[in-house]
């Protein structure tokens, strides 16, 4: 595993969980707001971690966090990320899967393994302006082939969108929505301009509070229940 940062504590990233946090470098897609930049086109410049310290880490935190979560970069590029996330298991942490769904073969051998707790699927936008949101061409079958896994394989789940002037306007949340009609849970994220890989994202004024309720309001009708993220 190509492990590029370690966080031993969050309240946030794992539904009412204490969790620690490793990022995996390196990312398939190249969404133009992301804001774990480094993580996609500067590797170079962050240390590596080595699977032996990093367990050394979450050895020590045992008994204070409930669960590890496995975050990118996209974690699925990494073709040991199955034998990584079993080495976890065996020590009886819960584990959070963060993903973009581009990967859905090696995703259903996830699920089917039984060894991740929950998974956080981003979708990106509309299918029209998905491989714009992603920064590269998205084959969509892949990410509605990963949606569908979720949905019916997952212990628990979340799907959640960083909400883009340009990107996520509200036809593309009223076509968005569509893709994961009947999900358990959706988060609505608002998008922050730092750290963003196109550096032209740096000018863009995120969304106001009042749009983003709007959004809320579109997918409301759609999805079992649905967070607002402004933070």
């Amino acid at each position: 595993m190509l492990i590029k940062g370690f966080l031993g504590t969050s309240l946030i990233d794992y539904p009412g969980k204490i969790s620690a946090i490793v990022f995996t470098g390196g990312c398939n897609f190249r969404c133009p707001f992301c804001h774990n930049s480094d993580l996609v086109i500067a590797l170079d410049t962050l240390p590596t971690i080595t699977e032996e310290e990093f367990f050394k880490k979450i050895d020590k935190r045992r008994g204070f966090i409930d669960g590890i979560v496995i975050t990118g970069g996209e974690p699925l590029i990494n073709k040991d990320i199955l034998n990584f996330i079993e080495k976890i298991k065996e020590r009886e942490f819960l584990v959070k899967l963060d993903t973009n769904g581009s990967f859905p073969e090696l995703l259903n051998e996830i699920l089917d393994a039984d060894i991740v707790d929950f998974i956080a699927m981003d979708i990106k936008s509309s299918p029209e302006k998905y491989s714009m949101a992603s920064g590269v061409k998205v084959d969509l079958s892949k990410i509605e082939k990963s949606i569908e896994l979720i949905m019916k394989k997952s212990p628990d789940y979340e799907f959640r969108t960083t909400v883009v002037p340009g990107i996520t306007e509200e036809e593309d949340m009223i076509d968005m929505v569509k893709m994961i009609e009947g999900a358990k849970s959706y988060a609505i994220q608002q998008f922050r301009p730092m750290k963003v890989i196109d550096p032209r994202y740096l000018t863009i004024k995120p969304f106001p509070h009042e749009k983003l309720l709007r959004f809320v309001e579109i997918i409301t009708p759609f999805v079992k229940k649905v967070e607002l993220r402004e933070e």
